[in-house]
């Protein structure tokens, strides 16, 4: 059972433990290369975690609970999975989520198994994670006029889409990628549970982006923020009746965001419905287990492919309408979305 208190020293000792465990990093070095490359650097990294730290922290569980769910698929053996993932799902709602790690974690120590067979996804993933909490970075720091936030955003998209092979497109992709493939919404039917619960992480990492362009004054923002934190416990009562019953647009709860950064937006749509992809490949029996990494791989560049399967900007901003609105989304972000400041 994977299994580690996230929670000071013992993110060490999870590191050091994976550089004694075999070399497990080299091993996979000589299947693929690992062409990693460093953040776009400034002043205003690490601002979001220095200001809104019980927001932040979040993420650092989230990290958690995204890998140890891809390495109880990828090493499940029939329904074995259920049991694990029920631990899992318990230790998230009720401890993890609740004392966060107040550093980032290990993800190879938590999924050895999986970051082994499909290390480029990993990596994609952590490439548009980067992304998201830069842009938090920017809009947490009060030295950046409001101007040059817009800017540096876009400056920050356009860093990100320059490692090709791992970014995820900036056009929004067609939701049939999701939802109409032979191993589609297998995962959902698996653990409809913790499918709602990574659906409301989602939620809540594309919600967060509205107090920043709806309110102006720090004081408001992080009341504003603080106001989403609350929508976002709120989910996890009686699980998964409160939760998402259908993945979050970003065009849909973080309209604002998304009017000023479409191609960010896009991608972080992207990102999530892959998430969702690679769940329901991991989770499936249609797909055999040797075959697993070459169908992860095969989705993550059509994922990344600009001109195929892509819908129009018009089609995006309405298909979190078609698919029911925010309210099958987890609901809005604010309770009266007219009347939020802008």
């Amino acid at each position: 059972m994977i299994r580690t208190r996230w929670s000071g020293g013992r993110v060490l000792a999870a590191a050091l433990t994976l550089v004694a465990a075999g070399g497990l990093c080299r091993k996979a070095d000589a299947q693929e290369g690992r062409d990693e490359q460093f953040y776009y650097p400034g002043s205003f990294n690490w601002q979001f975690l220095r200001r809104y730290p019980d927001a932040a922290r979040l993420f650092n569980a989230f990290d958690y609970g995204h890998a140890v769910l891809y390495e109880v698929l990828f090493t499940r053996k029939g329904d074995s999975g259920r049991d694990r993932l029920a631990e899992e799902f318990r230790y998230l709602t009720t401890d993890l989520l609740v004392r966060p790690p107040r550093f980032a974690i290990a993800e190879e120590a938590v999924m050895p198994s999986y970051a082994k067979s499909a290390w480029r996804a990993k990596e994609a993933f952590d490439w548009a994670h980067l992304l998201h909490r830069q842009i938090y970075d920017v809009y947490a720091d009060p030295r950046i006029e409001s101007a040059a936030k817009d800017s540096l955003i876009e400056r920050l998209t356009d860093y990100y889409l320059s490692r090709v092979g791992y970014a995820f497109s900036a056009r929004p992709k067609s939701m049939a990628l999701m939802d109409e493939q032979y191993f589609s919404q297998t995962f959902r039917r698996f653990d409809p549970r913790f499918n709602g619960l990574i659906w409301a992480y989602h939620w809540l990492q594309v919600g967060l982006y509205e107090p920043f362009v709806r309110y102006r004054t720090e004081p408001e923002q992080k009341a504003a923020v603080q106001r989403v934190l609350s929508r976002f416990w709120a989910m996890l009562r009686d699980p998964p009746s409160r939760m998402p019953r259908a993945m979050p647009m970003a065009a849909t709860i973080a309209p604002e965001f998304s009017r000023r950064h479409p191609r960010a937006a896009a991608i972080f749509d992207n990102l999530h419905m892959m998430h969702d992809i690679i769940s329901d490949i991991l989770a499936s029996d249609s797909v055999p287990l040797e075959n697993k990494k070459d169908v992860i791989y095969a989705q993550l560049r059509e994922l990344g492919d600009s001109t195929r399967q892509v819908m129009t900007w018009e089609e995006w901003h309405h298909m979190g309408h078609m698919m029911g609105g925010a309210d099958v989304m987890g609901g809005p972000v604010f309770d009266d979305e007219t009347t939020a400041p802008r």
